[in-house]
C-alpha cells in the first residue's frame, strides 16, 4: 500500500511539471513578441531588437551621416546594439527568471 502513495506523489509531480513547461513555452513565445530600443549618441541612432535579441530595425538620424566620419557612425550603431541588446537580456531575465530562479540553467 505504501508503494501507492508514492506513485501517486509522482503523478502529481509529473502533472506540475507539465503545467510548468506549457508557462515557459508561453513566456518564451511572448518574450519573442516584445521588442526593446537600444539609443546611442542622444537618440541620433537607433536599435530594435526582439526579446529574442534578433534585430529587428536600425534608424540613423540624417544628421549623425557624416561621410568624413564614417567610424563615429559605426561606433554609435554598435553602442545602440549593445544597449539594445543589453536591454534584451534584461527583459529575457524578468520575463524567464521566475521559471529559472535558484537552477544554473545554461541559455536562460
Amino acid at each position: 500500500m505504501r508503494g501507492m502513495g508514492n506513485m501517486g506523489n509522482m503523478q502529481k509531480m509529473m502533472k506540475q511539471m507539465q503545467k510548468m513547461q506549457k508557462e515557459v513555452l508561453q513566456a518564451q513565445e511572448q518574450l519573442g513578441e516584445q521588442k526593446v530600443e537600444g539609443t546611442a549618441g542622444g537618440g541620433m541612432v537607433t536599435v530594435v531588437v526582439s526579446g529574442h535579441k534578433k534585430v529587428l530595425e536600425v534608424r540613423i538620424k540624417e544628421e549623425v551621416v557624416d561621410p568624413d566620419d564614417i567610424e563615429m557612425l559605426q561606433d554609435l550603431v554598435l553602442a545602440a546594439t549593445n544597449d539594445a541588446l543589453k536591454k534584451a537580456d534584461e527583459l529575457s531575465e524578468q520575463t524567464m527568471g521566475k521559471f529559472t530562479k535558484g537552477l544554473n540553467i545554461p541559455g536562460f
